[in-house]
């Protein structure tokens, strides 16, 4: 009788102690982590829901955690794309940039630069900001219409490249008329010179440039020599005061 009540005990204790032991596991040792495949899964979803900071968050944490991940080298581009459709264009440039430079020979390349191009062009505001970011995407552009002639964005990107000279080409003009109205006839006209130059294919802004540079031209010439008769006109003033 007394064996059977000792079993008995020893089985509650031995139940509980493993029992006990579960708990203080569930209480005092981290969750199991996601797996490479579940966070890029989870990213995916964020994607498709346009939680684009979400998405970031995820692809960031998959690509620090599971860097040699099969799935690693999709959230790189997925992370750059994210970055885009959030309208972070700065950062969307940025990490398109470290794709190429780490997949160089990827398949997405061509993809790659088109983005890249329009991630830089449209960092530009206005005409009357610089446009350091316009010549680096046009740069892009014409390397994807060169290396890849057949890709399916080849096209897409000379129609790019030709916005961008546009841009660029009314960026000019609106320094050369910034000049004129402030009456600095020299400066708008060596300005418009460097239009009609530099924008031929942009005939609409290198013509409007052609008939600016006559006349800012004309009126440079003219405050010289107003300029000339003024200094005379000072000299002979000082004459007679002397006198």
């Amino acid at each position: 009788m007394h064996k059977k009540l000792l079993r008995s005990i020893l089985l509650v204790i031995s139940m509980f102690a493993v029992s006990g032991c579960g708990i203080i596991d569930m209480i005092y040792l981290p969750p199991a982590e996601d797996t490479a495949q579940e966070v890029f899964e989870a990213a995916n979803d964020a994607m498709s829901e346009k939680n684009y900071v979400r998405a970031v968050e995820l692809y960031n944490k998959l690509r620090d955690t599971y860097p040699f991940s099969p799935y690693t080298v999709d959230a790189e581009l997925s992370l750059a794309d994210a970055y885009f459709l959030d309208e972070e264009y700065e950062l969307a440039a940025e990490t398109y940039k470290d794709f190429e430079s780490l997949h160089p020979r990827h398949e997405a390349i061509p993809y790659v630069l088109y983005q890249t191009g329009m991630s830089l062009m449209k960092q530009f505001r206005s005409i009357d900001r610089a446009t350091t970011e316009l010549k680096e995407a046009y740069d892009y552009f014409d390397r994807l219409r060169q290396t890849f002639p057949d890709s399916p964005y080849s096209k897409s990107a000379e129609e790019h490249m030709r916005t961008c000279r546009q841009l660029m080409a009314e960026h000019e003009l609106y320094i050369a008329d910034v000049f004129w109205h402030m009456k600095k006839y020299g400066p708008a006209w060596h300005r418009y010179e460097y239009i009609m130059k530099n924008f031929k294919d942009v005939p609409e802004v290198a013509d409007h440039a052609k008939e600016k540079s006559l006349a800012a031209y004309h009126n440079y010439r003219e405050a010289q020599s107003q300029e000339v008769r003024e200094k005379r006109e000072g000299s002979w003033k000082r004459w007679f005061t002397w006198l």
